[in-house]
């Protein structure tokens, strides 16, 4: 049995920026996981995210992406399609950029041969604890997307 992770990465104390964990607590309240299956709130990433992929064959992530569209826009794309932008202030363990960590996953030989990535472009990233409502309103179908990818039943 091939061992798969998912992985949700974002700050729930940040608005949008906590979509991808938002997005797996979802998905693990109303789907079945199949047991080969691993889903993981990581919060902010860093080093979390090397130690999860130790022995992954196949990685799955939802994040928060600056990626220059419309906020609410979901898009899947492979971790070697990316480009990372982020500036890192280099001011904590806990801060991660996900594209850094792979990176380094590859360094150390524990990175997974397949590794997809949803982003979902942010509309307000600054304290508090709920979604914009362009993302809340749209929540239902980033979770059926990324349990698509799961191929999970409702």
């Amino acid at each position: 049995m091939t061992k798969k992770v998912l992985i949700g990465l974002g700050n729930l104390l940040m608005t949008d920026e906590g979509i991808g964990v938002r997005i797996i607590q979802e998905l693990v309240r109303t789907h079945r996981i199949s047991s080969d299956i691993e889903a993981l709130d990581l919060g902010p990433g860093g080093l979390p995210v090397l130690h999860a992929l130790d022995g992954v064959e196949h990685a799955i992530f939802v994040d928060c992406a600056f990626m220059g569209e419309e906020p609410g826009t979901l898009k899947r794309f492979r971790a070697e399609e990316a480009q990372t932008v982020k500036v890192q202030a280099r001011q904590s363990a806990h801060e991660g950029d996900l594209f850094e960590t792979l990176e380094l996953a590859k360094r150390v030989g524990q990175c997974p041969s397949d590794i997809v990535v949803f982003g979902i472009q942010p509309g307000v990233v600054e304290l508090g604890v709920d979604l914009s409502p362009t993302l809340e309103e749209q929540l239902p179908a980033y979770v059926d997307a990324v349990a698509a990818e799961l191929n999970c039943a409702d």
